[in-house]
């Protein structure tokens, strides 16, 4: 059986020598930058695809934000109790990484399936199944849109969820909800933000009356070397991986 296991070195070295092929270090460090602020200040912009415009910012993102999620979920996953599903869904896939953390977690390596509106995440998170391991399959659509709710299945929204639109949000809740009541596991992750997020109270008010648990993370920020050295280039300071989740 798989162990779980992963080179985080190898693989974002992998990642590096993918996206550094037509771009340098100072540029991808200046574009990671103007990724940052965005996230701090103007998430609002997020929704509209602003995270993945230009090739700086994709190539930021896939070098910093996807292998910090992956951390960040796999860290996650395994302190709230990922069980070994059968498949898992990755709703609003990004490049993958959360589904890819959930599975390489489980140790039973459980195929992926993954929906994004984006066709560049797509076929990103399409690169790093292969580069990690994991047996997966991704494809453009909407994560509304996507069937869930089975037994043996696990779902995960990884940062995804706040970008809905708010009408949105709250039809996907009374989905996810249902999926758990189906025999779905069910996980939600979400950065702590400085700015509230008026929505998750209440999210975590109904996965906690159905059964759920709601937590805030703190874990230590291992990072790949390289990885730490664009981190302090760019004027960062990841010295621990935060987040909140919601489990059922």
């Amino acid at each position: 059986m798989y162990d779980g296991r992963v080179d985080i070195e190898g693989w974002y070295a992998a990642l590096e020598e993918r996206h550094l092929a037509s771009l340098t270090f100072p540029e991808v460090r200046r574009a990671l930058q103007s990724l940052s602020t965005l996230y701090v200040g103007k998430r609002d912009r997020i929704a509209g695809g602003a995270a993945l415009d230009g090739a700086g910012k994709r190539a930021a993102f896939a070098l910093f934000y996807g292998p910090l999620h992956f951390l960040t979920v796999r860290a996650v996953v395994e302190a709230v109790g990922s069980g070994e599903p059968k498949r898992i869904v990755d709703l609003g896939c990004g490049t993958g990484v959360a589904g890819a953390a959930w599975a390489l977690a489980a140790k039973g390596a459980p195929a992926v399936s993954g929906a994004d509106t984006s066709g560049w995440a797509v076929t990103e998170a399409t690169w790093n199944a292969r580069a990690l391991g994991v047996h997966a399959s991704f494809k453009r659509g909407d994560l509304t849109a996507v069937k869930v709710g089975a037994v043996g299945e696990g779902v995960i929204a990884a940062y995804a969820i706040n970008e809905l639109p708010d009408a949105v949000r709250e039809t996907m809740r009374e989905r996810l909800l249902a999926a758990a009541k189906a025999g779905s596991r069910v996980i939600i992750v979400e950065p702590i933000a400085k700015r509230p997020f008026p929505w998750w109270p209440v999210w975590e008010k109904a996965f906690v009356e159905a059964g759920g648990r709601a937590d805030t993370w703190r874990f230590p920020a291992l990072l790949p070397a390289r990885m730490k050295l664009l981190d302090k280039a760019a004027g960062l300071d990841h010295r621990e991986l935060t987040a909140r989740s919601l489990a059922i």
